[in-house]
């Protein structure tokens, strides 16, 4: 029987392939330390350290094509396929006793998608290809699709639907047999390893509670004589690499995941065309039947300025490295200012990675140097904190998950007057007496979006605005994953967290309602940029309370 750990048993021509490349593989840039006085305020600069001047000319590209196309240029000069790479083993933990892979298989390895809603730059998928070509057999991705999930609308199941189109096509060009199971993976997935006799499994990681118990429940119901894999393909250092607990700031995990970067922040190898199988036997999926099998909310529909695919994310990412990353460390708190990558709904549903963005963007620092050191901060350490509170806090949305300080002081201040006191539905549809409160709400109604910025004061006014801080970190999880498109995200429990409960702040000045969370009110934001021209952008109006 093949053993998954003879993956990471260096053959002759591995061996001669890590000797050829031992002196040209590219490393993250040393990195400085921390400063001790730092504070983990989202509003405050990042003071994460700097990369260092890229060493090689910026890049230049005519257009998108382009860009993609250098892309793959640099994942084939990385290694000829992934069997060619040295993988790293640490990126992936064995969630089954059986460590072989089941013999005979003629289904062969299936790569179970779910958090990582793409074809290259994926260590998941690339690490079934990389046990598939190493036993020479077939490999198939799975997307098992459930009806309703969470606080998904349309608007979710559109943008990642129509990802998933895409991953099809590319899949099917690769001759990889991509299936589309409707109802829950629990039911479906060990029928479909079952019925196509497949020898191995690989899926991908996700910190929130029902993705969780989703992966938990498949290995339970999973043929006890085949192997089951999962790789973290959303980290740029896998979590369970990066901390073995919840940290409690960016500050106390910033050196944990810098001092790894040299090990995990690579250049990928690309995914090829898979030379066992015959992918094109298998049916093209009906798209339209399975919307039709949909019972989210119809309410919320789509919006026009984010496409769904990776090859929209890639030209997100090459008009923000091209135009706005200039702008980045000193206008990225602006909501007035593009300055902002845009990236976030196409990293939640896993269809570009963070990990190529980061490498795209280092491209450029030596010309936008704070600006590629902040973008870094926010995209590597921010972003993985946030996975850090979530799996291992599994109170990450609610008050139990909050620090006893945070808690105790909220809960002293939990009878204070608020005045007025907003309904769910009045909050839902902007009707407060702050037009810029109301203009962000409905940006984000809108847009399926709102500026990091107001996202805070955002969740702050909702506190400030509702019986309880139950019922306020409540209403600002369920309007979020409503209508942003990266709802249902660690980052978006996190921010949540942060702006009603302090998580990964400080104690400040106590005050009515707040306690000691941190305030923000409707004059710092005159401070920070044109609150007039804002509401005058979205049309947020003022009411009074009857």
């Amino acid at each position: 029987k093949f053993k998954f750990a003879l993956l990471f048993t260096s053959s002759p021509s591995l061996t001669l392939y890590m000797k050829r490349t031992k002196k040209t593989n590219t490393a993250a840039p040393g990195r400085k330390k921390p400063r001790k006085d730092e504070s983990s305020s989202e509003e405050e600069k990042a003071s994460s350290p700097e990369p260092e001047p890229a060493a090689i000319p910026i890049p230049s590209f005519k257009n998108v094509d382009g860009f993609i196309s250098n892309m793959q240029e640099k994942r084939s000069a990385a290694a000829a396929n992934v069997h060619a790479f040295d993988f790293r083993k640490k990126r992936i933990r064995m969630l089954s006793a059986e460590n072989d892979v089941k013999e005979p298989c003629k289904g062969g390895v299936v790569y179970w998608m779910s958090r990582d809603g793409r074809v290259q730059d994926n260590w998941a998928f690339l690490f079934a290809q990389r046990l598939a070509l190493k036993v020479e057999l077939p490999l198939s991705v799975v997307f098992c699709l459930v009806p309703k999930f969470l606080n998904a609308t349309l608007r979710h199941y559109k943008f990642m639907m129509g990802g998933l189109q895409e991953v099809e096509q590319e899949c099917r060009k690769l001759n990889v047999a991509f299936h589309l199971l409707l109802g829950p993976a629990v039911e479906r997935l060990p029928e479909f390893v079952i019925a196509q006799d497949i020898g191995a499994v690989v899926c991908d990681f996700a910190p929130l509670r029902l993705p969780r118990q989703w992966v938990t429940d498949v290995g339970k119901a999973l043929p006890k004589n085949v192997p089951f894999a999962q790789v973290d393909a959303h980290n740029i250092v896998p979590l369970w690499v990066a901390s073995e607990k919840q940290e409690y700031a960016a500050r106390t995990i910033r050196n944990k995941i810098n001092s790894k970067l040299d090990e995990f922040l690579t250049e990928f190898p690309p995914l090829i065309k898979h030379p066992h199988g015959k992918a094109s036997l298998v049916k093209t999926v009906d798209w339209a039947a399975a919307q039709q099998l949909l019972t989210c909310d119809m309410s919320v529909d789509e919006v026009e300025w984010a496409k769904p695919g990776y090859k929209a994310a890639c030209r997100q990412l090459y008009e923000f490295c091209t135009h706005r990353l200039r702008y980045f460390d000193e206008k990225r708190n602006d909501p007035m200012s593009d300055a902002l990558s845009g990236l976030s709904p196409w990293l939640h549903f896993g269809q570009i990675s963070a990990q190529r963005c980061i490498l795209e963007v280092k491209r450029y620092a030596g010309k936008h140097k704070a600006s590629a050191a902040a973008f870094c901060e926010e995209t590597i350490v921010r972003r993985e904190l946030a996975d850090n509170f979530c799996y291992y806090n599994e109170h990450y949305d609610s008050l139990k998950g909050l620090n006893d300080w945070a808690y105790q002081s909220l809960d002293a201040h939990r009878k204070d007057k608020r005045s007025p006191c907003y309904t769910l539905e009045e909050l839902e549809q902007s009707r407060t007496y702050d037009d810029l409160w109301n203009s962000a709400q409905l940006q984000l109604v809108n847009e399926g979006k709102m500026h990091g910025f107001l996202r805070m004061y955002w969740a702050k006014k909702i506190l400030e605005w509702t019986a309880t801080p139950e019922q306020a970190l409540e209403y600002s999880i369920l309007l979020n994953d409503k209508y942003s498109l990266d709802g249902r995200d660690p980052n978006g429990y996190v921010g949540c967290m942060w702006s009603i409960g302090g998580v990964h702040d400080q104690g400040w000045k106590e005050r009515a309602i707040f306690g000691k969370i941190r305030y923000m009110n409707y004059q710092g934001c005159k401070r920070k940029f044109d609150v007039k021209a804002f509401v005058m952008r979205y049309g947020g109006k003022v009411y009074k309370k009857d």
